[in-house]
């Protein structure tokens, strides 16, 4: 028989390659999606470009679809597949409209600057020397206070209030008891159980906005957050304490549940309220069973902070409020540069995603799961 020619083997040649650099790549999208910080399809397809050249944008799609149903990976990876790496998503890096998020980027570069030069004002160095003062306790006995009373961020035994804070426990405080070394318990008084001198100004201004603004932004992300299933419940909470977010429901028929303090004024309602729904569709809460928002449970509480402040300050600057967004965040950075366990490209699609949702009532979500039990 007749050897094959060089030009007959030539085609052999090229699938041989093809596989191999499939194969490689294959490899390097799943150590990629192994890591904490996971990327957007923008950022992996950079990523994957920079390693294996342009052949790169030929194989991502077909790839991350095969890898969706991959029964070898986490179910974590695969949710993030589904949703953060989904269809639309990859089709948009490759048609290069992701490039946008670098606009985002220059903005949280000067953010982040900003933040970091607050760390050498005279406001942050009050809050930090007022942080140091304040007594640290064993973790159990901060989960004890919390028990007794949820909106409490500080507290401190009625000696240390005097002595370091002057401050003086009012008449009907509502004591609360801790354990203590030497002794089988302590009692201690929650920051609204007191009154004297005033606190510094970064604890009681690190929620407010101020600016000429709609306030129907604020109806209308109402309205599409329960469209979503989260729930949004205005209390009073502790001072020093603008909001939060929890997974743990009175209601079955929500998914997520945010309380905001009833105290705050419209605008810094939003501000809040913002940070808080960030924090559900960065996926810092966890997936949903409709793929609604991606799953990434497994960044560190710096970057999920980082991340739901920098969509906060993006959707409320754009509405034209001010806010006290490099205050807070000078407590989480340690260089001005964007960290590289942020995503800039999930901030940016976040971040209009809430802008949508301010400026007009989105249409019903199609509901694969059902409501949740």
């Amino acid at each position: 028989m007749k050897p094959p020619t060089q030009l007959e083997l030539f085609p052999l040649t090229q699938q041989l390659a093809a596989e191999e650099l499939q194969a490689r790549m294959r490899e390097t999208l799943i150590d990629i999606l192994a890591q904490k910080s996971r990327p957007g399809a923008g950022e992996l397809l950079g990523l994957l470009e920079g390693k294996h050249g342009w052949q790169a944008r030929q194989l991502l799609e077909p790839l991350v679809r095969a890898l969706r149903t991959d029964p070898t990976l986490q179910i974590d990876i695969r949710d993030y597949l589904h949703t953060v790496l989904n269809d639309s998503a990859i089709q948009a890096a490759l048609r290069g409209e992701t490039k946008a998020s670098q606009e985002f980027k220059s903005t949280l570069d000067a953010l982040f600057r900003r933040s970091c030069q607050f760390r050498t004002s005279a406001s942050f160095r009050e809050f930090v020397e007022f942080s140091a003062r304040f007594r640290v306790y064993a973790p159990f006995n901060n989960l004890l206070v919390k028990i007794q009373n949820p909106s409490c961020s500080f507290f401190a035994t009625e000696r240390d209030w005097q002595t370091k804070f002057q401050r003086q426990v009012k008449e009907d405080a509502r004591a609360m008891l801790i354990l203590a070394p030497m002794h089988p318990v302590m009692v201690v008084y929650a920051l609204d159980d007191t009154d004297g001198k005033p606190l510094p100004s970064r604890l009681l201004s690190f929620a407010q906005a101020e600016g000429e603004w709609n306030p129907r932004h604020l109806s209308c992300t109402l309205d599409n957050a329960e469209r979503d299933q989260i729930q949004v419940l205005f209390k009073v909470l502790s001072s020093t304490r603008a909001g939060f977010v929890t997974t743990r429901l009175r209601n079955g028929s929500y998914k997520m549940r945010i309380v905001i303090h009833a105290g705050l004024d419209d605008r810094s309602r939003y501000t809040v309220l913002c940070h808080e729904l960030a924090h559900i569709y960065l996926g810092h809460l966890g997936g949903d069973l409709d793929n609604w928002w991606p799953c990434r449970l497994d960044l560190t509480h710096a970057s999920v902070e980082i991340e739901a402040e920098a969509v906060s300050f993006i959707v409320t600057g754009r509405v034209g409020l001010q806010t006290h967004s490099e205050e807070y965040l000078s407590a989480y950075l340690k260089a001005p540069e964007v960290p590289d366990s942020v995503s800039v490209e999930l901030i940016a699609k976040v971040a209009g995603k809430l802008e949508e949702m301010g400026s007009r009532r989105l249409p019903p979500r199609n509901v694969k799961s059902g409501r949740p039990q």
